[in-house]
C-alpha cells in the first residue's frame, strides 16, 4: 500500500502541478513590451484640422540652384531662352546678361528679367514670364508603399499625385503623412473609404512636399486557431474579430472559446481584454474591430485537446490499470 503511493503520486503531483501551470499561463497578462521601448512609439497620430495648414493660399514658388527655367516674353515669340541656375545662383540670359535668381520667387525674377530689359531698350514695356520645366524644387516625393518623383509647378491636388504614383496599393494605408518645407509638424490626412470624405481630403501638393504612404499593418492569430500567422488588415474597410477569426479557418476542436484574448500594444502598455467567442457570434457581446499589431490568442482546453489527439483509449486504459491495482492493493 505505501510502495503504491510512492510509485502514484509523483505522477499525480505533475498533473496537478500541470494543470495549476495551465491555469497561471490563461491568467497571466504582460504588462508590456521589453523596457527599450518609448512611450512615443506606436502612438495614433491626430488627423489635421487646420485649414490654414491643408489648404492654404497660393505661393509663390522660389527658385533655387539646378531649376531649369525658360523665360517667355509677351507677343515676342522669338524671345524663349531655357537656362539652368547654376551653382553660384546666377544665369546668363541674351539680351539680358549675368542675373542672380537663387532664392527668388518667381514674381521677383520675372520683375528683375524684366527692369534689364527695359533699361536695355529691346522692350518698351516687357511682360516677362518664367516657367520652371525641371528642377530639385520642382518635384513631390512619393515614398513608402507607392513611390516615386514627380514634377509639380505651382501646386496639384493630392489625389493627382497618387494617381500618377499609380494609385495606393491594397498594402497602403488610408492615412498619409505629407512632410512639408516650412511647416513645422507633419500634416496627417485620411482619405477614408467614402468617396465624399476622399474629395474632402483632396488638398494641394506643393514643390518639395514629401508624401509617406504607410502600410496599412497586420493582425496575428496564435493558439488554437485552423491557420495560425499574420492577416494583413484591409486598407479600404474596417476588420472585425470574428471576421479575422473566419480569414483563420475559424478555431480548432480543443479551443477555450470563453477565455479568447485579444492583446494590444499602444506605446510602451501593453493591455490584455479577455472575450467570449461565443458571445459575439451570437449578438451578446459586440464584434470588436482590430487595430495594426493586435493579437489574438485562443487557450486550449486540455481535456478537448486529449479528445482531439484521440488518447481517450490511452487514458482510460491508464485508468483501467489503476483501478486494478488499488483493487488489487485493497484485497492484498
Amino acid at each position: 500500500m505505501i510502495s503504491f503511493r510512492a510509485k502514484t503520486m509523483p505522477g499525480l503531483r505533475f498533473l496537478i502541478a500541470l494543470v495549476v501551470m495551465w491555469g497561471a499561463g490563461a491568467q497571466a497578462q504582460f504588462n508590456g513590451p521589453a523596457p527599450t521601448s518609448t512611450g512615443a512609439m506606436n502612438q495614433p497620430q491626430p488627423i489635421t484640422v487646420d485649414t490654414a495648414v491643408l489648404k492654404p493660399s497660393p505661393r509663390d514658388y522660389v527658385l533655387q540652384q539646378g531649376d531649369m527655367i525658360t523665360v517667355h516674353v509677351f507677343e515676342q515669340p522669338d524671345y524663349i531662352p531655357s537656362v539652368v541656375i547654376g551653382t553660384d545662383g546666377k544665369v546668363n540670359l541674351p539680351l539680358v546678361g549675368v542675373v542672380s535668381l537663387d532664392h527668388k520667387t518667381i514674381t521677383a525674377a520675372e520683375e528683375i528679367i524684366a527692369d534689364r530689359l527695359r533699361g536695355a531698350g529691346i522692350y518698351r514695356d516687357p511682360q516677362v514670364q518664367i516657367e520652371v520645366s525641371a528642377g530639385p524644387g520642382a518635384s513631390v516625393t512619393v515614398i513608402g508603399e507607392a513611390r516615386g518623383v514627380f514634377p509639380v509647378i505651382g501646386s496639384r491636388k493630392l489625389l493627382d499625385v497618387l494617381a500618377q504614383a499609380g494609385g495606393l496599393p491594397e498594402s497602403a494605408s488610408h492615412v498619409l503623412t505629407i512632410s512639408r518645407p516650412g511647416v513645422p509638424d507633419p500634416i496627417i490626412v485620411d482619405l477614408g473609404t467614402d468617396p465624399v470624405q476622399s474629395l474632402a481630403a483632396n488638398i494641394p501638393i506643393f514643390p518639395g512636399d514629401t508624401i509617406i504612404v504607410a502600410r496599412v499593418g497586420a493582425v496575428y492569430l496564435m493558439g488554437s486557431f485552423k491557420v495560425q500567422g499574420k492577416i494583413s488588415l484591409p486598407s479600404n474597410t474596417p476588420l472585425t474579430l470574428m471576421q479575422a477569426v473566419a480569414l483563420g479557418g475559424g478555431t480548432s476542436v480543443d479551443a477555450e472559446t470563453s477565455q479568447l484574448r485579444l492583446i494590444r500594444t499602444v506605446g510602451n502598455k501593453r493591455t490584455v481584454v479577455r472575450l467570449d467567442e461565443k458571445r459575439i457570434i451570437y449578438g451578446r457581446d459586440p464584434d470588436p474591430i482590430l487595430q495594426p499589431n493586435d493579437i489574438l490568442f485562443m487557450p486550449n482546453n486540455v481535456i478537448k485537446t486529449v479528445l482531439a489527439n484521440g488518447q481517450l483509449a490511452s487514458v482510460l486504459g491508464l485508468l483501467s490499470v489503476t483501478l486494478s491495482s488499488l483493487a488489487y492493493v485493497r484485497s492484498y
